[in-house]
């Protein structure tokens, strides 16, 4: 069987307008590359009729291979079933929308033919509005303290990585996915390139302030225990508040400032303490969840049909 020298994976959703556009300029784009490529698009649910518009494709092209996942997963399961089934030599990840331009996808390459297993495509002008700009900042600011890893906002999912890089996040079968962090989990040699982004061909991102801090949170949970970490700082601090502020009550006892106990500062200490072991227990509560999953084994995903 030819081996296959480079595989692009998209994760759709809600793209049927710009599945079209999207396959022809990735073949435009790596022509200058090689013949032997493949084209694996994941369907994610979206609602809309992207499946059709992947179906008539694949039917007229056998280079594109559409996966139609059986619900909505999430983009980097989507990502997770692409990875799967990719047969190439390296392997593109990028998103539908075309915001990450299929034509520098060969500067992506002919960096990696330098000895790089990984090339990042970092966005320096990012076409973005004011709120996925702030959203963004905000979110890899969270996720870079939580995690303990630091993060750029200028990087994406978009680059090319090596089969063996591939290979190694293949093996990482955790519930908790996240491309990126994985990506740059398992090591290797990296290096990040600047590309031209572009504006988003059709509607608006599926990324608002709700889905952002969900994902932040999962992610720190999945890769860090420093939420544990300051939960432990924090009960220190209080305690060492709390003996400064009885030695201080003491003495204000016996030298005549204090003749009656205050009601009012009982309640708030009560709240304030209960307030705290509720949100610390909440913490330790989400590490649970996160061992329930694992130890459920269930599947990252479930395909419904595919045109492989």
């Amino acid at each position: 069987m030819k081996e296959i020298k480079l595989s692009i994976i998209s994760p759709i959703y809600k793209g049927e307008k710009m599945i079209f556009e999207l396959v022809s300029r990735i073949e435009n784009s790596i022509t200058s590359i090689t013949s032997s490529y493949e084209i694996i698009l994941v369907e994610d649910c979206g609602g809309d009729n992207s499946w059709a518009a992947i179906e008539e494709i694949s039917q007229n092209n056998p280079k594109v291979k559409g996966i139609k996942l059986s619900r909505n997963f999430g983009q980097h399961y989507a990502i997770t079933c692409g990875l799967d089934h990719a047969k190439g030599e390296w392997v593109v990840v990028m998103d539908c929308d075309l915001q990450d331009r299929p034509e520098e996808i060969p500067k992506l390459y002919q960096k990696a033919l330098e000895g790089f297993d990984i090339v990042f495509a970092r966005r320096v002008n990012r076409q973005d509005g004011f709120f996925k700009k702030l959203s963004s900042q905000l979110f890899y600011k969270v996720f870079s303290y939580l995690s303990g890893m630091e993060q750029d906002g200028t990087i994406g999912n978009f680059g090319i990585y090596s089969k063996k890089v591939i290979d190694a996040i293949n093996t990482m079968r955790e519930p908790m996915r996240a491309f990126l962090p994985m990506a740059k989990w398992v090591g290797f040699n990296k290096i990040a390139v600047d590309v031209e982004h572009s504006e988003r061909l059709e509607g608006k991102t599926t990324y608002n302030w709700n889905k952002l801090i969900n994902l932040a949170l999962d992610i720190a949970l999945a890769y860090s225990d420093k939420p544990l970490k300051l939960t432990v700082k924090l009960g220190f601090l209080l305690s060492f508040f709390s003996i400064v502020f009885a030695v201080i009550s003491v003495i204000r006892f016996y030298i005549g400032d204090i003749t009656m106990s205050g009601y009012t500062s009982l309640i708030v200490s009560i709240w304030f303490l209960s307030g705290l072991l509720v949100f610390i227990l909440g913490i330790i509560g989400l590490y649970i969840s996160k061992i329930f999953d694992s130890v459920k084994a269930r599947p990252l995903y479930i395909i419904e049909k595919q045109t492989i």
